[in-house]
């Protein structure tokens, strides 16, 4: 299961919309490692001052590992992250996570993350089964 969804909150979503922040808080609690690897990359680019910031950490178990992929690969977790936070999310292999400032997509650095060289540049026997 994805997400830890409480009682009263599966029942406001069964009897309508949920707003984003309900939305967001459920993520937050349900995928914690998701959620600071994300807060992560995202303070990098207050930080950092480039177009985008990554966290490229192997997570430290599987549980994690986890938590990552189901907050990267829902569409609608992703969505929501990226609108809490104001930014774009990419992703590679099974850690390797980018925030990328909304105005950097479609720039050059945005767009070698995501190409398919990029993927494959990004590949090691480790990683095989990540």
């Amino acid at each position: 299961m994805s997400l830890d969804v409480s009682a009263e909150l599966l029942a406001r979503a069964e009897a309508g919309e949920v707003t984003d922040d309900e939305f967001v808080a459920c993520v937050r609690d349900s995928l914690p490692y998701a959620w600071t690897v994300v807060g992560a990359v995202a303070a990098g680019l207050t930080t950092g001052g480039g177009p985008f910031a990554e966290h490229a950490v192997p997570p430290p178990s599987e549980r994690e590992r986890g938590q990552l992929l189901r907050a990267l690969a829902s569409d609608a977790i992703r969505g929501g992250l990226e609108r809490h936070f104001g930014i774009r999310l990419a992703f590679q292999n099974c850690h390797r996570v980018a925030a990328f400032a909304i105005d950097a997509v479609g720039g050059p650095e945005y767009t070698r993350f995501v190409s398919p060289r990029d993927q494959l540049r990004n590949q090691s026997p480790e990683l095989v089964n990540c």
